[in-house]
């Protein structure tokens, strides 16, 4: 077979052509080339490259790539959580329930794990649902965390991350053509999942913008706007919130929280509320309310009539298990007929890794003050570190010339806004790039610093900004916003 068979298609013995490949880029599926998701984008593709190259010896201004664009704690040195792994190995080998190392309360964990296996062993599928007993202890947990609101297992759905939560509930509400086509709100900055699954989905993306001169705070009556302007081409359906936000930083008050549902009610919109950073909360006076709480609270008018779902993870908050892909969602006030057709959609992918649903089990059940392993669980330690560095990184970025920080009061980010000079503008404009992305990937050649533009989120036009996670240990913290700064100085000068 010579190159140019190769390149044109087989050549058949007989000399007849095999036909052209049946998938291309002009067949595929056009709402996939829609897709895009930022967090791991080209500027991340070209990171990896360049720590390919640093291993290879090639010489460069910085001698390793930090990579600050992802919320993955472990990747950035966070120790896992004892307890955790404990039970997980237990959970993998049984055997080493045997062993005397390992404490009893994380043994009864892991037995109890087991037991609701089928075989009891935690490579057999579960239920589509999620284990039982599991969807027993989230249940517990929220009504703990929501002062005694019922919850019931059979509206607990667990998921391979909160992101396939979120996916497949947008795949229950989006419907019609042409104008009568779904539409979902979504806040501007956000978090890309959104935008990527509603153009995989080809449904109809309505952006609200939250007001970045008051802390990136949440304003019904720019909902309201943006909801007015959407009715004339689509038929807005959804509302999605984050809370604590992504990339943004920003705690929801109670009273925004009111005032969200009131308007979810008013405009018959379905709630989607993903509370993945709900124990990321650092600032003085900012408390992490659950919608869920808030609608009961609020009284049976709300509570038995807006139709909601929630989404919690064990990738974020103090865990930082990404790579276990264990999440929930609970369903509130959904059409039974419809609860049926959801069952249906996830029993179609079996069910969610079993370890991660362990993992989640203890996320929601962890060690009580009466067993061994309470002294040493390191959630406290975690999350008052986290916030050290959330302080660490508004005050750098405040006092840095060009920036112009919000507080981080939540989450794992911050979101700064950066001056970029007009040379810079039109350089980037002539590589034809925007101009945020001109900046991050001149900061990560210059300084093997991985960080993500704000373009990708989404901001007001004529802003630029970047998300940078605060979870490198502090030392590190530091190096890399003295780099920042540095960088800054440097690309001002060049550009002015």
């Amino acid at each position: 077979i010579n190159n140019r068979a190769n390149e044109n298609g087989f050549q058949a013995a007989n000399g007849d052509r095999c036909r052209a490949k049946v998938l291309t880029v002009e067949t595929m599926n056009p709402n996939v080339k829609r897709v895009e998701y930022a967090v791991r984008g080209p500027i991340v593709q070209r990171a990896v490259q360049l720590e390919k190259e640093l291993k290879q010896g090639a010489k460069k201004p910085f001698t390793e790539v930090i990579k600050a664009n992802i919320g993955d704690a472990h990747a950035m040195g966070q120790k896992p959580i004892t307890f955790f792994r404990q039970v997980l190995a237990l959970c993998a080998y049984p055997a080493l329930l045997e062993e005397e190392k390992f404490p009893e309360d994380a043994k009864q964990r892991a037995r109890r794990i087991l037991a609701a296996c089928g075989g009891h062993s935690i490579g057999a599928y579960s239920a589509s649902q999620g284990i039982e007993c599991i969807r027993q202890d989230v249940s517990r947990y929220i009504e703990k965390r929501d002062g005694g609101i019922p919850s019931n297992p059979d509206n607990i759905y667990l998921s391979t991350g909160a992101s396939d939560a979120i996916v497949t509930m947008l795949k229950l509400l989006v419907c019609g053509e042409g104008r009568q086509r779904t539409g979902v709100m979504i806040s501007i900055p956000q978090y890309p999942l959104y935008s990527a699954a509603l153009a995989d989905l080809a449904a109809v993306q309505i952006n609200y913008y939250l007001d970045e001169d008051k802390s990136w705070s949440l304003d019904v009556a720019e909902l309201r706007r943006s909801l007015n302007a959407a009715r004339e081409h689509c038929n807005p359906r959804v509302l999605c919130i984050i809370n604590p936000g992504n990339p943004t930083g920003q705690v929801q008050s109670r009273q925004c929280i009111e005032d969200v549902i009131r308007f979810a009610k008013e405009e018959r919109l379905f709630l989607m509320a993903d509370e993945v950073y709900q124990d990321n909360v650092y600032a003085e006076g900012c408390k992490f309310h659950s919608f869920k709480k808030v609608l009961f609270e609020m009284g049976p008018e709300y509570s038995s009539t807006v139709e909601m779902a929630s989404f919690h993870s064990t990738s974020k908050c103090f865990m930082g298990e990404c790579g276990f892909r264990g999440g929930y969602m609970e369903v509130i006030n959904m059409d039974p007929a419809v609860k049926a057709q959801l069952i249906k959609l996830v029993s179609v992918r079996l069910c969610p890794p079993v370890p991660g649903q362990a993992l989640m089990d203890l996320v929601v059940n962890p060690p009580q003050p009466d067993e061994p392993s309470y002294t040493t669980f390191e959630k406290t330690a975690v999350l008052a570190a986290l916030a050290e560095k959330a302080s660490i990184t508004e005050q750098a970025f405040n006092t840095m010339p060009g920036f112009t920080c919000n507080p981080v009061q939540g989450a794992m980010y911050t979101f700064p806004r950066i001056s970029i000079p007009q040379k810079a503008i039109d350089k980037a404009k002539e590589l034809g790039q925007v101009p945020d992305m001109f900046y991050c990937m001149k900061l990560l050649e210059e300084e093997g610093i991985c960080l993500v533009p704000g373009s990708g989120f989404g901001q007001r036009d004529g802003t630029f900004h970047f998300r940078m996670t605060i979870l490198p240990p502090t030392e590190k913290l530091k190096i890399v916003l003295q780099r920042i700064k540095d960088f800054h100085l440097r690309f001002t000068q060049e550009f002015s």
